[in-house]
């Protein structure tokens, strides 16, 4: 395991890896930064932003589609300290007070998924909701509601699985829907994993190769790797308490870039907002760019 030199976030989050550039990306909401590093030479940058940054996708042709406080936005990452964000798309009924996008990613046809949440997590507002975009059609109605604080979003190698979870304490779940990928409409719901007796909840994910579903289990230190079936055949420990999201990455696909939160317990104070990588032994699948 490898720790990235050089930086740290408060909430690290929504790691991707772009093979066109041979380079990772990931955020840090509350910093409103958009972090990149080379996979080559592991020089990091970061770009700030006007609102908060939660969740990001590689565009074809460049630059990245961002979930953000408002809505989802289209992101250029040039020389100045700054991202040039311009807004594409609102839900049709606003977010609301106290309301953010939070995890997000393309399906493998290159249409984004972005889900929102209330901000307060004590508050347990199951409120958030689930929106597809692409440019053709633009931003969707939700597809699913009254989520406490969406997550895990991630597709099957052969996108005709979509994944989902919500990650606040009240819930730990992880869902399975079946996908259909010519029209991007999910259906047929069901439980995929129950993590209510798990010590870390469902957070960010990954699908690997093999059609299994990693999962970080955020306050709980360790990573999950999920059968297609739903049943658990590997655990992976980490340094960091709250490991928020995994994506596969570098040249070929066999390494796993994992961001972490900052917990503010003392024993967790070394790695606490860290990112790390790691060799898992599997190969991921590439990551569909938005728009392609």
């Amino acid at each position: 395991m490898e720790r990235v030199s050089g930086v740290s976030c408060t909430v690290g989050e929504s790691p991707t890896w772009s093979a066109a550039e041979g380079a990772w990306y990931w955020v840090d909401i509350p910093a409103r930064r958009v972090w990149r590093m080379d996979g080559s030479t592991g020089a990091a940058r970061y770009w700030d932003n006007a609102e908060m940054v939660a969740c990001v996708a590689a565009k074809a042709g460049g630059g990245l589609i961002a979930g953000m406080e408002s809505g989802i936005f289209s992101l250029s990452l040039g020389a100045e300290q700054t991202a040039a964000a311009l807004k594409l798309a609102t839900p049709a009924a606003g977010l609301g007070e106290g309301m953010r996008f939070n995890d997000g990613r393309c399906d493998r046809q290159g249409r984004f998924w972005a889900g929102t949440m209330f901000m307060d997590m004590s508050a347990a507002r199951a409120v958030g909701q689930l929106y597809r975009y692409d440019a053709a059609r633009g931003i969707s109605a939700p597809f699913v509601s009254e989520l406490l604080t969406q997550n895990g979003t991630a597709f099957s190698p052969d996108g005709r699985t979509m994944y989902l979870s919500d990650s606040h304490p009240q819930r730990r779940m992880v869902w399975a829907f079946d996908y259909d990928i010519a029209d991007g409409v999910p259906s047929n719901r069901r439980v995929f994993a129950d993590m209510t007796k798990e010590a870390g909840r469902p957070d960010g994910a990954a699908v690997d190769a093999d059609g299994c579903y990693w999962i970080c289990a955020n306050d709980g230190g360790y990573l999950l790797r999920y059968t297609p079936e739903g049943k658990v055949d590997r655990r992976v420990e980490v340094p960091m308490l709250k490991p928020s999201m995994c994506a596969f990455g570098g040249k070929d696909l066999d390494t796993l870039l994992v961001t972490s939160i900052v917990s503010g317990k003392p024993e967790d104070a070394e790695w606490g907002g860290s990112v790390v990588l790691l060799r898992p032994g599997v190969k991921g699948v590439a990551e569909t760019l938005f728009g392609a």
